[in-house]
């Protein structure tokens, strides 16, 4: 299984979307972060936790979940790289592949050490950006599709069949 931790102010502050958002509204471009990244996890599975630093949201560390992505808010004296850091050497193991999205180069190398991958921020929001993309060609494609008959039938028989089968008269 593969598990994505992202530094989650590190992607508001490099995202173009985000980082006009976070201007206006911090805590809105927080949801749309993790918007975007629940759609990325239910395209390409795996699991998606994302690490927030207490330094924007004081008080005792919170986890909780939101659109299925594991969210969490560090300790008060705890930074984002700390926690991450920590959970990518748990998490590693046989079974489980551990990518970190930041682009701190300090904490690329300690996750390195760990055994973890990196992905830069402006490398996950390039992906994210082809998944949405991805995602709206299969739906363009479901829906422009017609159903084709196995027996051919001409129109006006179909459309008989069609009133009958909705009960019209």
């Amino acid at each position: 299984m593969n598990v994505l931790l992202v530094d989650g102010y590190n992607m508001i502050g490099s995202w173009p979307e985000l980082k006009d958002l976070r201007e206006r509204d911090l805590s809105l471009a927080r949801d749309l972060l993790i918007d975007m990244l629940a759609e990325y996890q239910s395209y390409k599975g795996g699991r998606v936790i994302a690490v927030f630093d207490a330094y924007h949201v004081r008080g005792l560390e919170r986890k909780h979940r939101k659109s299925s992505i594991d969210v969490i808010y560090t300790k008060e004296n705890e930074t984002a790289d700390e926690r991450i850091e920590k959970l990518a050497g748990e998490l590693n193991d046989v079974r489980t592949q551990v990518y970190v999205a930041t682009s701190d180069y300090a904490q690329q190398r300690v996750i390195f050490a760990r055994g973890a991958y990196r992905i830069s921020a402006r490398e996950l929001y390039i992906e994210i950006k082809n998944v949405q993309k991805a995602i709206e060609e299969d739906v363009s494609e479901r829906t422009t599709e017609t159903y084709t008959p196995k027996i051919p039938l001409n129109k006006e028989v179909r459309e008989a069949f069609e009133k009958w089968r909705r009960g019209d008269k």
